[in-house]
């Protein structure tokens, strides 16, 4: 009966310590709206690759997430749509300086409904009647609304077209809005016109002073920093850089 008694007491401690193991395992990625599909994949794919380990997933404007880690939300790997947002993480002390890498690169587009007649070969051209609503990221949380002010200000646009702007919390918001024909136009990332083909076209390319470089870290704060920094390691491997490439990113 002892010896009975002694292997489960043995085999319950066996599975506390498992629990534990893949509890350690477990890590929370905050990243840019933009990479939501790609890194829905590149998820499925670490979690393949690496059994016990499960991925948690966040998706929202960079500003808006780099204000819930600032606020204490637990993260621990942080994706930024832009570097202006991770240098405001890494001076709040949320990300070291050694532990951020850019792993990709993205474009700047102007998209319409694929049902639009609108002729637009410029910028210029949305000063146009028929363009009435412009969907633009908002500048002070979104990248990609940054990256459209500073395209639109150096084309002396941005007050021009201001009352026209629909502001919106993310770039995918910008893109649905498009999308559902709600505006005649929008400012979303290359990718995001790839991911929603079947909806939006691709009007303009937006020329820009600017590469879109997007950097990625494990957190300060990261619970599983060895886990977290194996994570940023896949996303910058061949097979996570041939899934971004499928969703329309570059390499960095």
């Amino acid at each position: 009966m002892l010896a009975s008694l002694t292997r489960r007491l043995f085999a319950a401690a066996a599975l506390v310590a498992a629990s534990g193991l893949v509890q350690a395992a477990e890590i929370t990625v905050s990243a840019a709206a933009s990479l939501t599909d790609a890194f829905k994949e590149i998820a499925q794919g670490y979690e393949a690759a690496h059994p016990g380990s499960k991925v948690l997933l966040n998706f929202a404007a960079s500003g808006a997430l780099l204000q819930q880690m600032a606020k204490g939300a637990p993260v621990d790997v942080f994706a930024s749509a832009d570097q202006e947002t991770m240098d405001a993480a890494v001076s709040q002390k949320l990300v070291l300086p050694r532990e951020r890498v850019n792993f990709v690169r993205n474009t700047l587009v102007l998209v319409v409904p694929n049902d639009s007649t609108l002729a637009i070969r410029r910028l210029d051209d949305l000063r146009q009647e028929k363009v009435t609503r412009l969907a633009v990221g908002n500048p002070a949380s979104v990248p990609a609304g940054r990256y459209t002010q500073d395209a639109l200000e150096a084309a002396k646009l941005w007050a021009p077209l201001g009352p026209k702007m629909i502001m919106t919390q993310n770039v995918r918001q910008a893109l649905d809005y498009v999308a559902r024909g709600e505006t005649e136009a929008g400012f979303v990332y290359g990718s995001d016109a790839i991911a929603f083909k079947s909806k939006v076209k691709v009007a303009l390319d937006v020329p820009l002073a600017t590469a879109i470089s997007y950097p990625i870290a494990a957190t300060a704060g990261a619970k599983d920093g060895a886990e977290a920094r194996r994570f940023v390691a896949w996303v910058q491997a061949p097979a996570a850089q041939a899934v971004l490439a499928r969703y329309g990113f570059l390499k960095p």
